[in-house]
């Protein structure tokens, strides 16, 4: 394992080092398990099967992405700042929920239901306005609006929030 590592870990780190843009604790984490499946895998080190090179960075390479598919599937962290909007005990918590679930209704519906909500209630503006934000006419931002509630109630009735 020393030979291997005295071999090889100066290329694969140089490797990994630019998979992952600079991170070098994340581009030694890499290097470190990418050595630990070949001292786990020694039918890979064998000597007929030639240089271990290659199998040492398509290891480092797929390492690399399965932690970048890990870290996006994951929420991302609140920053210090944000915690700041956490509302304090004293206001209304199940209003706060509500607004959650209502928000994540509207995550879920086409983005042009989406737009014409935002523009019409929460925005405030006239039909004409909208339209003309839209750009899109005034008959099309009344039908958007009657299908977007539409779909806003189904997926608030899915989430068992009707009144």
């Amino acid at each position: 394992m020393r030979t291997l590592y005295e071999q090889h870990a100066p290329a694969l780190f140089g490797f990994v080092l630019r998979l992952v843009e600079g991170d070098r604790a994340r581009a030694e984490d890499v290097v470190q398990e990418a050595l630990l499946r070949a001292w786990r895998h020694p039918e890979a080190l064998a000597d007929d099967r030639g240089d271990v090179r290659p199998w040492l960075f398509t290891v480092a390479r797929r390492l690399v992405i399965d932690g970048e598919r890990r870290r996006q599937s994951r929420p991302s962290e609140v920053a210090a700042p944000a915690l700041e909007a956490v509302p304090a005990e004293n206001d209304d918590f199940e209003r706060l929920l509500e607004t959650w679930e209502v928000a994540d209704a509207l995550s879920g519906l086409s983005p042009e239901h989406r737009a014409v909500l935002l523009e019409t209630y929460y925005r405030g503006r006239s039909v004409a306005e909208a339209a003309e934000v839209l750009h899109v006419p005034k008959g099309t931002v009344k039908s958007r609006v009657f299908y977007a509630l539409r779909a806003l109630r189904l997926r608030l009735e899915e989430r068992g929030m009707t009144r």
